[in-house]
């Protein structure tokens, strides 16, 4: 089957990728002279484990290529996905931003010179799938196709895994035509007897958002638990694996920590309680996640301070960690953001490292603005007062803490991820603070 893919960034370079590796001929398409002309050289421009030899390999093997023209990409399509960027609206309120998608859809339509099928594969509001056929029928009232949604459901980190061997795939349209054609999109799934969910548009809309909600407000729940495990003694860890093995919650994102951050979980929750005032109803439940996890990274601004006696005020701190999660270089509302920048307000001179972050890192969190990068671990422990963990990467989770603690003017260390056991830390000589558990 011939597919255009529409966007080039995390969810459309993944997704074309996959597609290609089960026998699709793919052409992603992207406005973006520079990175089109980058991926042509083989760069793959965000960093995501394993995507690289697969776009190699596929691109080798003549089933993946790049254009920089959408007529060319949809020529001889059957299947067109839109999986451009849909970030939050300018309005404040929380919205998401359609304007590329909606664009995508006025420039595509007068391609459409045969039957295709437009997918929506960027996570969109209920509506945006017929608002989307509207635009394309308006300019191009003799167009022959249909529009279907097909949220993604990739996580940062394991996004191949995820589209190879998904829990479910979720596909939203109006005529059996479309159906049978996205079935054949996902056949290798499908003949692996992959839950597939065939539904109709709003609901196949809706199921990304209030998936993404309900994961949010798991993480915002164990982190509201985490707060009150510091004051009556309570171990937060034992906690979630003793409601963790009741089948009707399970044990995933149940993990304290920092709050969570990312492209989806902020962005998502916000335009679903966006959705839903426009239609008149409160989902207080989302919005309290919401609350809840800006409250988390202030809370652990305060918890660091308290452990440094009171104020970070010529405090030098190294900081291990940078992105909102480990296996991803991706900045995006990641608490790191938030946190670093209210520690630097007072006064702290911060020392970071981040094993793939780095570059977008330096974006955000500026050298000019007072943020020294370090090219390992140690060396961000070099004459500072603590050390924060701040993101999980797996090279943090078996640190020479003896070394660490040579390293560290003071021998205190932060863990904001739960990665070490406090009985190890105090045995190698630091004061240990970590989220919602006894450190001594």
């Amino acid at each position: 089957m011939k597919i255009c893919m529409v966007g080039t960034g995390y969810v459309g370079l993944v997704t074309g990728a996959c597609l290609a590796e089960f026998g699709n001929e793919v052409v992603c398409v992207d406005k973006d002279r520079e990175k089109i002309a980058r991926l042509k050289d083989g760069e793959i421009p965000i960093f995501e484990p394993g995507l690289d030899n697969l776009v190699a390999r596929n691109v080798s093997a003549g089933r993946l290529s790049f254009s920089q023209s959408l007529a060319e990409g949809v020529k001889d399509c059957e299947v067109v996905f839109i999986a451009v960027g849909t970030p939050d609206s300018r309005r404040g309120d929380g919205s998401a931003d359609l304007k590329y998608v909606y664009g995508v859809a006025e420039e595509l339509a007068p391609h459409l010179t045969s039957y295709k099928v437009v997918v929506d594969k960027s996570t969109v509001p209920v509506g945006t799938a017929r608002q989307v056929a509207r635009i394309i029928r308006e300019h191009n009232p003799d167009a022959q196709f249909d529009v279907a949604s097909n949220p993604e459901f990739l996580r940062e980190g394991a996004a191949i895994n995820d589209f190879m061997r998904p829990d479910r795939v979720v596909i939203g349209a109006d005529s059996e035509r479309a159906i049978e054609l996205m079935k054949q999109v996902y056949d290798p799934l499908f003949l692996n007897e992959t839950p597939f969910v065939i539904t109709e548009l709003e609901t196949a809309e809706l199921i990304k958002y209030a998936s993404n909600a309900f994961l949010a407000v798991k993480i915002s729940f164990i982190n509201e638990i985490s707060a009150l495990c510091e004051e009556v003694g309570a171990d937060v860890q034992t906690i979630a694996r003793g409601i963790g093995l009741d089948g009707r919650i399970g044990s995933k994102f149940l993990h304290a920590g920092p709050g969570y951050g990312g492209s989806c979980f902020p962005k998502d929750t916000k335009a679903l309680v966006s959705t839903a005032r426009e239609h008149g109803v409160h989902l207080s439940i989302v919005e309290s996640a919401v609350e809840a996890n800006a409250s988390q990274k202030s809370r652990m601004v305060t918890k660091i301070r308290k452990a440094l006696g009171g104020s970070e005020a010529g405090k030098t701190i190294a900081v291990l960690g940078l992105t909102f999660k480990p296996e991803t270089d991706d900045m995006r509302e990641a608490p790191a953001l938030t946190i670093l920048s209210k520690l630097r307000e007072k006064g702290a001179t911060l020392r970071v490292h981040d094993p793939e972050g780095i570059e977008e890192a330096r974006k955000l969190l500026p050298e000019s603005e007072g943020y020294i990068y370090t090219n390992d671990a140690y060396e961000a422990c070099e004459g500072a007062d603590a050390v924060v963990l701040m993101t999980e990467w797996n090279q943090y989770r078996a640190l020479d803490l003896h070394k660490v603690k040579a390293a560290l003017c003071t021998p205190l260390f932060i863990d904001l991820r739960n990665v070490y056991e406090p009985r190890l830390m105090h045995e190698a000589g630091l004061t240990y603070v970590s989220v919602g558990r006894k450190d001594v």
